[in-house]
């Protein structure tokens, strides 16, 4: 029993601070124990979630603005930012001035973010590192259903489903409270089959384990899909009812057939076989996909094709069943809804309809014809910094893109060449080093606010513990610089009254939030958008959107043909192994945060590269060994771990340290713009003792 069960004072009610579980925790006195209200984690949290209140406490917080690296006070940092961007924009324009937001902003300060560009700055140039993470899954899901909910179905599912496929997700790591639903999936009888280039510890509990080549993901989906359709697995009364396109895909997938397909994927006809019926007999079944399928620069169409089985089966839109996107970032879901990807407006609208910008427009009290338009994604924001033609400032709020972007290096020269960067952090992480101003800002526990988790249920963080003297949350910040450019009142610092105003902005849009207010998020432990303002009895939330057809003008979904090609940069002579990356169980994202905390370092105390024995042997490494690895663009060393649950032609890298990201493709997906980071063409050399090349 926990401690609120026993009705004990557990202290604020509140969510942890790192992935798209959003866990419930109590936290009292820089304790935390689990709540068990919120059905995402029910008791449970994982190392990370544990130790989150080491972060409140550490002596790394930034206290005081940094101008030029010395401490100053708050209304010279604030006065030489405003000065400087009035300055910047006057000379070069408003687009001259850009944005930078994270996917573990809370909604209302993301979508404070995506208006403080709009209307205090007038600057298309915004956008989020939520384009690293879940872009390509989005735009499928957009195309084939209208509407981009990670998982479009309550998480609890999970645990009724007969089957579940899991490709390029290792949720036993990234997420383990997870895992407890897979686990009483599996206890009732269900079967789980993974799809990753490694045996990561998800797929050690896999009934079935399809160990591609890394890049072929989506040859993999055509290849199932082809089986399904070949050995009658196709729910044609489902297709023909509540689907398009299937004739056009049904021909498009015959030229991947099985044998084909073990060919490119490396993946055994037989094991294809296997995972088809596992999913084709099953009464309910799931196929999810995680960022090992989605970032490439094919992402888009690989999610298609997973989606696309999903549909021949007739699995979305029937409860118990269905696809699902499992989010990685903290807010991924609803840090994409509301603003700060350069091409949406709030209520996940689209900038470029009309309509949508009279309605914000009304709510923000300007003219729809001061909206700018779209502005550019994510890496080509960065790419474009310092340059002729992109902006010559950057405004950077929860993200570390040194350490986070593909091409890092690169990123780093872009970010040097600024006339202005302004970093809003706790801690001074990689990009916040490099700044010319850094403005200290509250960290979770800290401040209030609201999150939505990977399965579209919207909660409340609580505040839980008093910020440090000289720390002011993000939405004091905005309001202070708005203050200076002459626009405060639209700006208020309170994040009940922000939220408050999204409601209105999201009004009618896609994810409409309008029927949400803290009152119920605290009454109901979250609320499902969609969720619209109703005059009479209150919307109940929306927690299975398709189950009476999906957001598409006819109610139909959409399949859509698509092809395999190969990855953007493939292994060669000089470069002839594939390099592919993912998160470790300690860390998380940039590990800027993590690094910080004490027992999670001493779990994970360096960046490692990850190699099967039979490559180590040619190479002469030994477990422990410092190597090398290089790309076309850069080169990192890492600590060797040899290990046979990896293929024999890929290296494993974490992406938690500044490395692997100096090696990684920047090449982007035409539709998301998600750049190929799982990827990339590598080699490997044993480094001698003093750090030089073995010859």
């Amino acid at each position: 029993m926990s401690q609120a069960s026993a009705g004990t004072a557990v202290g604020s009610a509140t969510h942890c601070p790192y992935c798209a579980l959003q866990c419930g925790m109590y936290v009292a006195k820089g304790e935390i124990s689990p709540r068990e209200d919120i059905p995402a984690n029910a008791g449970g949290l994982c190392q990370k979630g544990w130790t989150a209140a080491e972060l409140l406490t550490s002596p790394e917080r930034l206290t005081a603005p940094l101008l030029h690296g010395s401490p100053v006070s708050w209304d010279e940092a604030l006065d030489y930012v405003a000065a400087r961007i009035e300055a910047i924009g006057a000379a070069h324009g408003p687009d001259a001035v850009a944005v930078f937001g994270g996917g573990g902003l809370t909604n209302e300060k993301a979508y404070q973010l995506g208006k403080f560009a709009r209307v205090a700055l007038r600057t298309s140039q915004i956008d989020y590192n939520g384009r690293f993470c879940m872009s390509s899954a989005a735009a499928a899901v957009n195309r084939a259903f209208g509407m981009d909910r990670g998982l479009p179905f309550p998480i609890t599912d999970i645990a009724r489903a007969d089957a579940v496929l899991l490709a390029g997700g290792n949720v036993a790591e990234t997420m383990p409270p997870f895992v407890r639903h897979l686990i009483a999936m599996r206890s009732g009888g269900g079967r789980l089959v993974v799809v990753d280039p490694r045996l990561t510890q998800t797929a050690k509990m896999a009934d079935l384990h399809l160990q591609v080549t890394p890049g072929t993901d989506l040859a993999l989906a055509l290849g199932l899909l082809h089986i399904a359709i070949a050995e009658g697995y196709a729910d044609l009364d489902y297709l023909a009812a509540r689907t398009t396109g299937f004739e056009e895909v049904c021909t498009s997938v015959s030229a991947w057939w099985p044998e084909r397909v073990e060919r490119v994927t490396g993946v055994p006809v037989a094991r294809m076989r296997e995972a088809v019926r596992i999913l084709g007999e099953a009464e309910r079944a799931m196929v999810l996909t995680g960022r090992g399928a989605e970032q490439h620069a094919k992402g888009t169409d690989t999610v298609t094709a997973f989606v696309n089985l999903a549909l021949t089966l007739g699995l979305p839109g029937r409860e118990g069943s269905g696809y699902g996107c499992v989010t990685g970032q903290g807010n991924g879901q609803g840090g994409r809804e509301h603003g700060q990807k350069a091409d949406q407006l709030p209520g996940y609208r689209k900038i470029d309809d009309p309509a949508a910008r009279a309605h914000v427009a009304a709510v923000w009290g300007i003219d729809p014809a001061d909206l700018p338009g779209p502005g550019r994604s994510a890496y080509e924001l960065l790419d474009a910094l310092g340059t002729a033609e992109g902006p010559r400032a950057l405004l950077l709020f929860g993200s570390n893109p040194v350490v986070s972007a593909p091409r890092a290096g690169h990123v780093a020269r872009r970010l040097d060449a600024l006339d202005l960067l302004v970093v809003s952090d706790f801690v001074l992480s990689e990009t916040a080093a490099m700044a010319d101003v850094v403005l200290p800002t509250t960290q979770w526990a800290e401040e209030a606010g609201t999150m939505t988790n990977l399965e579209g249920r919207v909660l409340l963080r609580r505040q839980a513990a008093a910020p440090p003297p000289g720390a002011r949350s993000d939405l004091e910040i905005l309001r202070g610089l708005a203050e200076r450019l002459g626009c405060g009142e639209k700006f208020p610092a309170d994040p009940r009254t922000v939220f408050d105003e999204l409601r209105r902005a999201s009004a009618g849009g896609v994810a409409d939030y309008s029927g949400i207010t803290y009152e119920r998020i605290a009454a109901e432990t979250g609320v499902f958008w969609p969720c619209p303002e109703t005059a009479g009895e209150p919307h109940p939330g929306t927690p299975r959107p398709f189950l009476d057809g999906f957001a598409t003008p006819d109610g139909r979904a959409r399949l859509v043909p698509v092809d395999h090609r190969p990855p953007a940069e493939d292994v060669d002579e000089e470069f002839p192994l594939y390099l592919t990356s993912g998160r470790v169980l300690a860390h998380y994202q940039s590990g800027a945060q993590t690094r910080r905390i004490r027992p999670l370092t001493q779990a994970s105390p360096e960046v490692f590269v990850e190699l099967h024995p039979d490559l180590a042997e040619r190479l002469g490494v030994a477990p422990g060994d410092r190597v090398r690895v290089r790309s076309r663009r850069g080169a990192a060393e890492g600590v060797a771990r040899v290990n046979a649950s990896i293929r024999p032609d890929t290296l494993f890298m974490p992406f938690h340290w500044e490395g692997v990201n100096l090696l990684t493709n920047p090449a982007l997906d035409p539709t998301s713009r998600m750049p190929e980071f799982k990827v990339c063409a590598a080699a490997i050399e044993r480094c001698a003792e003093d750090g030089e090349r073995v010859a």
